[in-house]
């Protein structure tokens, strides 16, 4: 019998290498494996005595030597022959990116799922591990406090990114019934925070706390540490099905602003959104009028099902909170937009409503001048 080609013999290698000896449980396997939470999750993974093996999928090699790494991107269907012997399959591979063009973000989030689910029921897997955002119920007015998992979806698809994570959770609906025998759990976190950037987190990096009049923000905060800990249970079928994640109750604006030290400039809701919607119309700022809304009403969950499991948050909202205000200390943010040295400056004695007005009013005298052309 001639000798395996080498490429085989060196897969073959580094998948017994990877593998622990003698562990029981499920291997899994990660994409976006190489940064952010993908590779967060991996190292965590690879050193649970729950998990025989990682198989770690992303566009380049990260750094995580125990799990078996597997390089390409995951909207080519070549995918499926690495997924094969795997239990599980977490997909990460997610692109939320605030300065993204929106149409090749869309392109890639919604490819990228309906390949790795299409690709997992083909290699055998049995079950799929989803993560979205809480922000899929949508921040509105008459929300419960707090939500229920079962809540109905009622976000709209005007904010960053939440018209991607409301397709992969029709993707996730489906696919059961398209492939049959193949279970999709779905985690949904509340405001991420740990080396992450959103509009979010960007909030808090404004000189003012933009409060719109009328409204009755509530705040509740993930721990990425928590997030991980959360898909491992969903990894390890401690629990399944729609899964919210974030610390135990919420903060009022009143709240925030007291712990953070941070004043607030408070706006008629038609001024806000109406100056928001322009400049980010025009190019000036990454972030869509409807990401206010999520600043303005509560989109708190309860986690009950997690709860339930067993899992608990071993972070609480004001030291998430905390931790948030360390990592942007010394950034500056207007309307979304990250600010240079300079004009930081000039926010910081403008505060960051002034600004957001300021450029609304250009924006309305520079459409008069063109008129009377």
């Amino acid at each position: 019998m001639s000798s395996p080609d080498p490429q085989v013999r060196a897969a073959r290698n580094q998948s017994t290498s990877s593998a622990r000896p003698g562990a029981r449980g499920p291997v899994v396997a990660v994409t976006g494996a190489a940064s952010g939470i993908g590779a967060l999750l991996t190292e965590r993974l690879a050193a649970s005595d729950e998990v025989r093996q990682v198989v770690a999928i992303d566009e380049r090699r990260g750094d995580c030597a125990a799990a078996r790494w597997q390089v390409l991107d995951v909207r080519d269907p070549a995918i499926a022959e690495k997924l094969r012997g795997a239990d599980v399959v977490v997909h990460l591979a997610l692109d939320l990116d605030l300065e993204t063009d929106a149409g090749a973000r869309t392109a890639y989030n919604v490819r990228g799922t309906q390949t790795v689910l299409t690709a997992a029921a083909a290699a055998g897997v049995h079950r799929v591990v989803l993560c979205t955002s809480a922000m899929v119920y949508g921040a509105l007015p008459d929300n419960e406090l707090p939500l229920s998992e079962d809540a109905e979806l009622r976000a709209t698809a005007e904010a960053t990114g939440v018209g991607d994570l409301l397709e992969i959770e029709r993707l996730a609906r489906r696919a059961p019934r398209a492939h049959p025998g193949l279970n999709v759990t779905v985690v949904r976190p509340a405001v991420l925070v740990g080396g992450v950037d959103t509009a979010l987190t960007r909030y808090f990096e404004s000189p003012r706390l933009l409060v719109v009049a009328g409204s009755r923000p509530a705040w509740q905060f993930c721990h990425v540490d928590d997030l991980c800990s959360a898909l491992e249970y969903a990894v390890l079928e401690k629990a399944d099905g729609e899964l919210a994640v974030g610390c135990d109750g919420w903060l009022e604006q009143e709240e925030v602003e007291e712990l953070s030290g941070i004043r607030r400039m408070e706006l008629p809701s038609t001024v806000a959104l109406g100056a928001a919607a322009r400049l980010h119309r025009i190019g000036l700022t990454p972030s869509p009028a409807g990401d206010l809304a999520y600043t303005m009403y509560p989109w708190v969950v309860s986690g009950s099902r997690l709860h339930d499991a067993g899992w608990r948050p071993k972070y609480t909202n004001e030291e998430v909170l905390a931790e948030l205000l360390d990592e942007v200390s010394g950034r500056r943010t207007v309307a979304g937009r990250r600010l240079g040295r300079k004009d930081a400056t000039a926010a910081g004695a403008a505060g960051a409503t002034v600004a957001l007005l300021g450029a609304a009013a250009v924006v309305r005298r520079a459409r008069k001048a063109r008129r009377r052309i």
